[in-house]
This record gives C-alpha cells, structure tokens and sequence, in this order.
C-alpha cells in the first residue's frame, strides 16, 4: 500500500511541476491575483487523477488483495480468540456446576 501511495504521490508531483511550467509559459491560464498558486494544485490534481488510475491500475489491484489478505487474517484472529475466550467461559461454568 505504501508503495501505491508513493507513486501515486509521484504521479501528481510530475503532474505539478508540468502545470506549473505551463502556466508560467502562458499555456494554461493564470488564476485570479493570489490564486495562481491553488489553480494551479487544483489543476494538478484533476490531471494526475486519470492518470492515476489508468498507470496504477495493476498496483491498485496488488495493494486491493494484501488488504483483503490483512483483512481475512484478523477476522480468523478474531474468531480464534472468541473460541478461545468460549472455551474458557464454557469449561469454568462446567467447573461450577460439577462442585
């Protein structure tokens, strides 16, 4: 997962530094007084959504299935420890009714 996020980040980082360039160049338009600076991330994130999800589609699934593995895993953990506790409730009322 922590490798998705870093290309992800990636991604938008090169998508950053491309529309910025741009818009110095005069290519894109530039925002409103104070505002270029949020057009601009505004910009970048709606350009490097797409392309994430189209580049990163393999990882996204890899990173979907180590979730679901974690998942599984402590829902068996989970169950495991209630028998476990079931077991112990189960034997200490069977103690108290043989004495």
């Amino acid at each position: 997962m922590l490798r998705y996020t870093l290309m992800r980040l990636g991604i938008f980082a090169g998508c950053l530094l491309v529309v910025w360039g741009l818009v110095y160049a005069g290519a894109f338009p530039r925002g409103f007084g104070d505002s270029n600076f949020l057009w601009v991330l505004l910009l970048s994130l709606v350009l490097s959504a797409p392309i994430s999800f189209v580049v990163l589609r393999k990882e996204r699934d890899r990173a979907s299935v180590q979730v679901a593995q974690r998942v599984e895993r402590m829902q068996a953990n989970l169950e495991a420890s209630r028998s476990q506790e079931d077991a112990a409730v189960d034997a200490a009322d069977q103690a108290q009714t043989s004495s």
